[in-house]
């Protein structure tokens, strides 16, 4: 092994480079047949830190080693070919008999075919490629001779279904190769040792090594000011208003990635770029995950060759793909998490050692604290935990079929390699005989069904014995579930990519919309593609899709009540950002109050709406979601009282016809956590938010199929079939672990009750100012523009807001 190392210190010394002192740690950890997560910054090498080891002990070989022996995970099909590139760099220097591949969705037929029957010693796919991979007959041998599995940037998949299937995964080729070695690679974590934990199961993170490198990445956060701050900022109005700021740093940088934090942001800004400069045309591209493969692999290439002056982007070009002439980074708005930040910003300097820039851009003038509070974060280097999820039986069925497709499984033998990982290590006796019955027979409520018996029992072990269920499921395999997506295509061109179905149903024949930067008309609709020509017409929407707001993470909510009264209390800021902002926190001051860390703000005055109640927790909108049900149940026990609500990240808003008694509430116990699970749900309509996630539960659980290859099944049956699915377990099968699991979603993950009870025993510490403005405070002002923009359209909404600014901005 000695010589394998000094193979890799000289083949990087031929490179110019000089080994890391956590990539030597990693090479002799891996040497010595150690396992674990190296854990570096972005741009430091952690990719070499195991691909180079790894393949240098096949030097001097005359001939290609059997079967495969290297799986590398990844969570982003872009960060698959930069892999290939490193790996195919390391073979043909080294002269090495070693074969690469990838396999993701955007996969051709025949290049899966030609996998199968010349196997790549080397394979870097995803976690639902890979269980596809399950799904063949002989997949035992096929992972035989299987010596590593890498899971790169982890915490991407970590606290995630899709992490759940890569634990799942893990699971059974421990069995299969007993010597596998199992590595992770992330740089952006909070809890590692949870991390490591939950990557390499129960049964062997206590011997694992956490590698860790010294390097200090340093970032440079610099925020983009507007001329002069609104008095009443609000979400969405600032943002392309900054654009003859943005230009010059795009056009005095070599290369710039423009990040949005969702897809329909993505569309606009790169639509708005092109409207300011046309310059710009033909050196600035656009990538999301929507976007064909064929464009996103074009503007990849582009990127890494130097031919491309911006892009702008989601999360989709976040990880690891090394873009080296890229020198500049924009954020679009908060990134609503200090992680997801620091892993933008290290795209640029993309180099162990070199600074890191980025760009912050405000949608408006009060998300300036952020950037400051940003700042603090990545100084301190004060990064958010991945909580791993624990007992998702949607995935657990899927998986227990994905075997039975494939060479089957016995109960006992499955059931000792689940309880191995951190997901399934708490599953009872009673549960897993759940499992096993409801995927062979549909359990209590679906029994009467032929397609929910899917597995059957044969001489001990389970099969799917059907064609056409395991036809079914290897079209379902997966956890990313979306809206039912439509292909977008050129009348006399190829795919642009996919766009939901609710939003093409949203357009008549001859519309225009706007997608992957092109003005479209809608010509034609058959089964599930929209076909279009392009078009002159002017203005035209750009879609929606699913999941389009981000909450604030609590580290970011810490950091942020930490940076707000820094605003407030201090005279001198080494903030930029904290003085500019100065004339609203003066302004809030003049009207309210800025809350200190150990205070609780809220607000009472009355408008033409009505009578309005505004709180200050700044925990994120998710958290004051459930907090605006909790108060309102509340409230209405103690008189008869109806509300409207409204949240953002910064505050919620109560909103009655009546005025709002608060000092009584807060005196009969509105911040207390007891009973705070029963409240909570009865609140907020429990029934219906769960029926909600119920969808993507049975949709991961295959209990909805959306349908063969050119005979698509249409959203609306879909939603019908889950809703219907959900009702007979709601009335016949109380105890079913699915609708069990649909609840439980909604309490931990999208009410986040476990964060809500912290934040209600914080407030209920804190020292409680009540303030009555005469007119609403700047920092109320944007959760009541939140409240129109759901009632009204873009155009009213507009003429509503410029006319409540200008009442509301004087003195």
């Amino acid at each position: 092994m000695g010589d394998e190392l000094a193979i890799a210190r000289e083949w990087m010394k031929q490179k110019g480079w000089r080994p890391q002192p956590f990539q030597e740690a990693a090479w002799q950890v891996l040497s010595e047949g150690g396992e674990g997560i190296v854990n570096a910054p972005t741009g430091s090498g952690k990719t070499y830190s195991l691909l180079l080891p790894f393949l240098a002990k096949f030097a001097g070989k005359k001939s290609a080693p059997e079967g495969l022996r290297l799986i590398w995970i990844t969570p982003i099909r872009a960060l698959s070919k930069e892999i290939q590139l490193a790996a195919t760099r390391v073979i043909k220097d080294l002269d090495l008999p070693v074969t690469v591949a990838i396999r993701t969705g955007d996969t051709t037929t025949e290049e899966r075919n030609r996998q199968k029957k010349v196997v790549p010693n080397v394979l870097i796919t995803t976690p639902e490629s890979l269980h596809l991979m399950f799904c063949a007959k002989g997949m035992s041998k096929l992972f035989r001779n299987l010596e590593l599995l890498v899971a790169d940037e982890w915490h991407e998949l970590l606290g995630t279904k899709r992490g759940v299937m890569l634990e799942l995964a893990i699971s059974r080729l421990k069995t299969i190769s007993p010597s596998l070695q199992i590595w992770g690679i992330s740089a952006t974590i909070g809890n590692l040792d949870e991390a490591i934990q939950t990557l390499l199961g129960t049964d062997r993170c206590e011997q694992a090594q956490l590698i860790r490198s010294d390097i200090k990445k340093e970032i440079e956060v610099i925020s983009v000011l507007p001329d002069a701050p609104e008095r009443m900022p609000w979400a969405g109005h600032l943002g392309t208003n900054l654009l003859p700021q943005l230009l010059p740093v795009i056009h005095r940088s070599t290369s710039t990635l423009i990040f949005t934090n969702v897809r329909s942001q993505c569309e606009i800004w790169y639509r708005k770029l092109l409207e300011a400069d046309d310059e710009l045309a033909g050196v600035m591209a656009m990538h999301h995950g929507s976007i064909s493969k064929e464009i996103r692999s074009w503007v990849e290439d582009a990127l890494y060759e130097g031919r491309l002056k911006a892009v702008v982007c989601t999360s989709s070009l976040d990880l690891g793909v090394d873009f080296a002439p890229v020198e500049t980074i924009v954020q679009i708005g908060g990134p609503k998490g200090i992680a997801r930040f620091v892993q933008r910003a290290g795209r640029s300097g993309h180099r162990p050692n070199s600074k890191s820039e980025i760009y912050f851009l405000p949608t408006h003038s009060l998300e300036l604290i952020e950037a400051a509070a940003l700042r603090k974060a990545v100084e301190d280097n004060y990064l958010e935990d991945r909580t791993p999820l624990t007992l998702c039986f949607d995935v657990l069925v899927q998986y227990l079929v994905t075997l039975a497709v494939g060479d089957g499984f016995a109960a006992d033998e499955t059931l000792r390699e689940l309880r191995t990982s951190f997901c399934f290590s708490t599953i009872t006796e009673t549960e897993w005989k759940w499992a096993l019955a409801f995927t062979s027979s549909g359990g209590e409520s679906l029994g009467s069904y032929n397609d929910y018996h899917r597995i059957q029992e044969i001489d001990g072990r389970y099969f799917v014995t059907s064609q056409r269920i395991a036809r079914r499921h290897r079209l379902s395999v997966g956890a990313i579930v979306s809206d039912t997506m439509m292909s977008v295509r050129l009348n006399r061109g190829g795919l642009l990519g996919h766009i939901e179905e609710s939003f093409i149903s949203s357009l008549n024949i001859g519309d225009n919309f706007w997608f992957a930067g092109i003005n479209l008309e809608l010509t034609r609709v058959k089964e599930l593609t929209a076909f279009t020509k392009k078009s002159n017409k002017p203005g035209g929407r750009s879609p929606a899709w699913l999941g389009g707001k981000l909450p604030l993470s609590s580290k970011m909510s810490d950091m942020l009540r930490y940076k707000m009264e820094e605003a407030a209390e201090q005279k001198e800021w080494s903030d930029i950002e904290l003085k500019f902002i100065q004339p609203i926190i003066e302004l809030q001051k003049e009207r309210s109050h800025v809350p200190a860390k150990n205070e609780l703000l809220i607000e009472k005055f009355q408008t033409e709406d009505g009578y309005h109640v505004v709180i200050y927790p700044f925990e994120g909108r998710f958290v004051h979601e459930g907090l605006a049900a909790l108060f309102a149940l509340r409230i209405s026990r103690m008189y008869p009282i109806t509300f409207s609500f409204a949240y953002n990240d910064y505050a919620l808003e109560l909103l009655s016809d009546q005025p709002i008694r608060i000092e009584d509430a807060l005196g009969e116990g509105m911040l207390e956590t007891e009973n705070l699970e029963r409240d909570v749900l009865q609140g907020v309509n429990s029934s219906e938010l769960a029926n909600r996630r119920f969808r993507d539960i049975a949709a991961i659980a295959g209990l909805v199929f959306k349908g063969f290859p050119g005979q698509p099944i249409k959203e609306r049956h879909l939603q019908s079939s889950s809703q219907l699915i959900f009702q007979v377990f709601e009335d016949y099968d109380p105890h079913n672990l699915l609708l069990r699991q649909s609840y439980d979603e909604v309490i931990h993950h999208q009410l986040e009750l476990p964060r809500m009870r912290k934040a209600l025993e914080r407030m209920s510490l804190q020292h409680i100012v009540i303030k009555t403005p005469e007119k609403p405070s700047p920092f109320a002002f944007p959760v009541m523009v939140d409240r129109l923009r759901d009632r009204m359209s873009s155009e009213s909404l507009t003429e509503r807001i410029q006319r409540m600014s200008i009442d509301w901005s004087g003195d």
